[in-house]
């Protein structure tokens, strides 16, 4: 009878994470680029001794370092153990009302997650036919908004402009602007801050930064919302980040010359990529992330998705109604995404000499 009590949520399912080591892995949005070179000697010259101390529960070292190289007063940053836990923590602060929260139906697939896990009345917001979002359908009574720019799995950015629309168009809502993959094309909104006390930016260093296996992730606001953000993480736990992510998320954040010089190459990686798969019949919106959401004309998905797996290739899909025909491929090396577009000329000629 004890279940009765359980709180039951259908879980978020996570990119799968294979055990074996010889496939071109290109599932889960990962940098293919190792991390800055600071990140490997900081992590050669740790202290192990000093892992039997708590870490520093507000982060002062990471946040400083980003505060540095943002820009922005350490009063206006919070801190997490990836943009995932920011978020959640940003849904617990700020979602507490009787309205529904809105976000896109098409987005990250773990807002409603923790929509359900809150206890969050949410509704999702049907995207147009091309994946886009009108910012006239986040301009009627909500709780909140999330908004994912670019947003995953389309890739597909909102200009600034639009954002800001829907904040200014919000003055009694949080307005929370994920931007896991802005550094690859899109405008951040982190300079809208300052203008607007309803809004949250989340990014994460997991993908432009090359730390997704440490997970660090920021949130960027008026100190008003930080310090919300903060008394609910410091009710929750007030160690959530861990010594080592701290101290090498500090060096990762530090080496901006490194940072541009690998996005620049996963961007160039992309827009090549973009270009063969064109030639190849796929179709998929203009990407600014690193990712390509993708389906092509004639081929039936599974069948690519599984042809691909046999020769150790991974990619996503998703099995909602909208996106079934589609796949996610993660930009990799120049040497995988060869690979990878070698693979699918095969594919494709075999499926397309069978019919």
């Amino acid at each position: 009878m004890w279940e009765s009590n359980v709180r039951r949520v259908t879980p978020y399912t996570p990119g799968e994470q294979p055990k074996t080591s010889n496939l071109i892995k290109l599932n889960t949005n990962e940098n293919p680029y190792p991390p800055a070179p600071g990140v490997l000697k900081a992590l050669k010259d740790m202290d192990y001794t000093s892992f039997r101390k708590y870490p520093d529960p507000t982060c002062d070292l990471l946040v400083s370092a980003v505060s540095d190289t943002y820009g922005i007063a350490k009063d206006r940053i919070f801190t997490g153990v990836g943009s995932d836990d920011v978020l959640a923590m940003a849904f617990l602060t700020f979602f507490n009302g009787e309205r529904e929260i809105l976000f896109p139906d098409v987005t990250y697939s773990f807002y409603d997650v923790w929509a359900e896990l809150f206890r969050i009345p949410y509704r999702q917001v049907p995207l147009k036919e091309d994946f886009s979002i009108d910012p006239e359908d986040y301009k009627v009574p909500n709780g909140g908004l999330v908004i994912a720019n670019p947003n995953a799995p389309t890739g597909l950015k909102q200009p600034l402009s639009a954002i800001e629309d829907i904040v200014r168009a919000n003055p009694a809502s949080v307005v929370i602007v994920d931007e896991a993959y802005v550094d690859f094309g899109a405008e951040s909104a982190i300079p809208l801050i300052d203008k607007y006390e309803n809004l949250l930016v989340v990014q994460t260093f997991s993908k432009s930064r090359s730390m997704a296996g440490m997970r660090v992730g920021l949130a960027f606001g008026q100190p008003k919302l930080i310090k919300y953000m903060l008394d609910v993480k410091y009710s929750f736990n007030s160690y959530t980040m861990n010594m080592p992510a701290l101290i090498l998320g500090a060096e990762a954040v530090r080496d901006t010359q490194y940072f541009e010089e690998t996005v620049a190459k996963v961007v160039a990686t992309r827009e090549w990529t973009k270009k063969e798969l064109c030639k190849l019949g796929f179709e998929f919106a203009d990407s600014s992330t690193n990712f390509i959401f993708a389906k092509h004309k004639t081929v039936e998905r599974d069948y690519i998705f599984s042809e691909l797996r046999k020769r150790n290739i991974l990619v996503r899909a998703f099995n909602a109604p909208r996106t079934k025909d589609w796949l996610r491929i993660s930009i990799g090396t120049d040497e995988e995404m060869r690979a990878v577009i070698a693979a699918l000329e095969e594919i494709i000629k075999s499926e397309n000499n069978s019919v």
